[in-house]
């Protein structure tokens, strides 16, 4: 039986794995860890609180005795606690160095001393940097443009030093963009639909020609479920497959969705260090059966339609400060 520590669990793509390997039998356990900063929150883990095998536990990543304490009752980790905004990492890069790197390493040294049989650390496409034409492997050399990607590179590196020093059975995940339910507003498609729905504005970046691949939270987390159970310990697995669009294409299926026109679009300058273009190679994680499985269309109607009927959820988190960031441009990694 396996006892999952998922550290993030309370913020998006984190609480969508929670629910995910809850339905599995063969788990015992599965101990959801965050910070409760602005971006997690125990309403996305919902009715998942009457599984008894779920317990959430209010705390950092950097916090070394709790981390021990928790690792100490469980045989897995799932790493998703991080810092994810592109924008804020711009103004605040030692706090996802901090976050992230660190973070990274308290959860693999604790780990390693508790004799942990799998770590699962969640990272992202960016670390390749933009790519003119092609697309990324595994084995290429991580090119990060900005700080958060920079942050997220160095934690993949010491998350899989731990692999080669010490010998913990490390796999590394890099998703492409993620969209579905209960994201925080920040991330581009949360901020535009939420936006449109209230009758306000929304803008692209430049000229809106920055290429993402979007896939499905849900199939993100099969993903990276298989990765937890049949992943080659020392492996980097590329999560792709889903559907590329620039960000105008984007902001079209959105207005549409949303019931508006291009009058609720304006364009600002281009962000500093804005890549220009994501794309990755998946055929690893393909071969351990991988297949994406949510139609982009319907996924994002379903999206669309769970911020319309939620606004409870998200009408209050516009108010702060981090749901003011203008994108299309802007990734949606938030763990």
């Amino acid at each position: 039986m396996y006892e999952v520590l998922v550290t993030g669990g309370a913020g998006f793509i984190g609480s969508h794995f929670v629910r995910r390997i809850l339905r599995r039998d063969d788990v015992s356990r599965v101990t959801a860890l965050d910070a409760l900063t602005y971006a997690g929150h125990p309403e996305n883990l919902g009715d998942a609180f009457l599984d008894p095998r779920l317990t959430f536990v209010h705390g950092n990543i950097l916090d070394g005795p709790l981390v021990d304490e928790l690792m100490a009752r469980h045989t897995a980790v799932v790493h998703f606690a991080a810092e994810s905004h592109v924008d804020r990492s711009l103004t605040t890069a030692d706090h996802f160095l901090t976050t992230n790197v660190l973070g990274t390493q308290t959860l693999a040294a604790s780990a390693g001393r508790h004799g942990i049989e799998k770590f699962v650390h969640v990272s992202t496409d960016e670390v390749y940097g933009s790519l003119a034409q092609g697309s990324a492997r595994e084995e290429d050399p991580v090119q990060p443009s900005v700080p958060y990607a920079a942050s997220k590179a160095a934690s993949d590196l010491v998350a899989l030093s731990h692999f080669q020093t010490y010998g913990l059975p490390v796999c590394v995940t890099r998703s492409s963009n993620n969209y579905g339910p209960h994201q925080f507003p920040e991330k581009v498609i949360p901020l535009f639909t939420t936006r449109l729905l209230q009758g306000d504005k929304v803008t692209l970046h430049g000229e809106g020609q920055h290429v993402r691949n979007w896939l499905h939270v849900q199939d993100n987390c099969a993903g990276i479920e298989l990765v937890l159970f049949k992943g080659i310990p020392g492996e980097i697995y590329n999560l792709a497959g889903g559907t590329d669009l620039t960000g105008r294409e984007l902001t079209a299926k959105l207005l549409t969705l949303c019931g508006a026109d291009w009058n609720s679009v304006a364009y600002i300058p281009d962000r500093q260090a804005n890549d220009l273009r994501y794309s990755m190679f998946w055929d690893k994680i393909a071969a351990l059966g991988f297949r994406p499985a949510r139609d982009l269309d319907e996924g994002l109607a379903e999206t669309v339609d769970w911020y319309r009927r939620n606004p409870d959820r998200w009408a209050p988190l516009t108010r702060t400060p981090f749901a003011t960031v203008s994108a299309a441009g802007e990734e949606a990694h938030a763990h």
